[in-house]
């Protein structure tokens, strides 16, 4: 092989990129100080674009097709070389190919609580998370401000960036959203729309375009979490207090009763007590039916109101329980005479043996014995 031919092989007549990966936004091409020959193919394949740059400034770029490069299609690398009259020597110059295909699947999440005030809950700290996806929208302003003179740029190099970004506006958007906490579930792609329009423009400053930025999910803390389970449960329940407390008591003695080492005296107590709710409800059930069928074509007044008292057990508030459960805890020996009791109407706590309603529950206590006969 002559001089001439291996000169002749130092130098690029074909310049192409073949992208074998699925996150690589720019490469630049590998010549090994190779001279690109004059009249050289350039193959811009879709989703690309090439750009010339010829010691460190940007000159011209092309999109997808098939080149043959003169000084007709190369103007701006031309005038930097200063090619008044043509070329038909071999030249030097840098390219960089630029993938503008669309990257997805990209994560973003906030690594810490954002705190959103809301008309109803006040304060509350949310945690979100989501995906976004992006392409090069302008390859020389991302060349310029991120990628540089890098010879290899993926979506790895950027992502922490560009999370940043998204974290930011997130956090603003969440906030002039004005979106109350509990209609958030149902606003999500509302509040994917409006962050998409507030972030986009940071992106566009480097050369980016934002697509498809999705909010997946808005949490809670677990014991916010915990209080919106039991304001659920009140409504359904119609804000009765009773019925809540009575719903909690039952909850409470169910896990006392299940508790390992716990006394036979509680036990026992939560039976009795657990009696006398069940049979409470099913009196409620039957005086129900009881209104819903009329005798002799006439419809009877309601029940009056059960007389609920507040019972001191074990040092501890109990209740509200009806006539019939303190009887269970009577035959129990877990109410006596001198339990400390309140219902409503009644200015302070008072024994049991003391109050009207309740002193027929023990039965009569017979008189002292006479002294003895001398």
């Amino acid at each position: 092989m002559g001089l001439f031919d291996r000169f002749k092989n130092q130098l690029i007549d074909i310049i192409e990129w073949e992208d074998q990966t699925h996150d690589t936004m720019v490469y630049k091409f590998d010549r090994e100080d190779n001279e690109i020959k004059t009249g050289a193919k350039l193959i811009v394949r879709e989703s690309q674009s090439a750009v010339f740059v010829d010691k460190g400034q940007f000159a011209d770029v092309f999109t997808p097709g098939t080149y043959t490069l003169t000084t007709d299609n190369l103007p701006i690398l031309s005038n930097l070389m200063g090619w008044k009259y043509g070329f038909d020597s071999p030249y030097k110059a840098e390219v960089y190919f630029c993938n503008t295909k669309r990257f997805t699947d990209m994560g973003w999440g906030t690594p810490n609580p954002i705190i959103m005030r809301d008309a109803e809950f006040g304060a509350i700290r949310v945690r979100a998370f989501g995906n976004y996806a992006i392409r090069i929208k302008d390859p020389k302003v991302f060349l310029s401000e991120i990628a540089s003179t890098h010879e290899e740029f993926s979506t790895e190099d950027i992502e922490d960036q560009l999370r940043s970004f998204i974290i930011s506006g997130f956090s603003d958007a969440l906030a002039e959203a004005r979106i109350p906490l509990l209609d958030l579930a149902a606003k999500y792609d509302e509040l994917s729309d409006f962050c998409n329009k507030k972030i986009t423009t940071k992106f566009h400053q480097y050369g980016l375009e934002l697509l498809d930025f999705v909010v997946e999910n808005i949490s809670l803390p677990e014991e916010v979490e915990e209080m919106l389970d039991k304001k659920s449960s009140m409504n359904i329940l119609g804000n009765n207090m009773n019925q809540f407390n009575q719903m909690q008591a039952g909850i409470a003695l169910e896990n006392a009763s299940e508790t390992e080492g716990g006394s036979g005296m509680s036990e026992g107590m939560g039976m009795g007590m657990g009696f006398g709710m069940a049979s409470n409800m099913a009196n409620n059930m039957f005086q129900q039916n009881q209104q819903q069928q009329p005798v002799g074509g006439q419809t009877p007044p309601p029940p009056p109101p059960q007389t609920m008292f507040h019972v001191i057990v074990n040092g501890a508030q109990a209740g509200p329980f009806a006539l019939q459960q303190l009887q269970s805890m009577v035959a129990q020996n877990q109410l006596t005479r001198e339990t400390m009791v309140w219902k409503d109407g009644m200015p302070q706590w008072t024994q049991a043996g003391n109050v009207s309603e309740l002193s027929q529950l023990f039965g009569s206590t017979p008189p002292p014995p006479p002294p003895p006969m001398p």
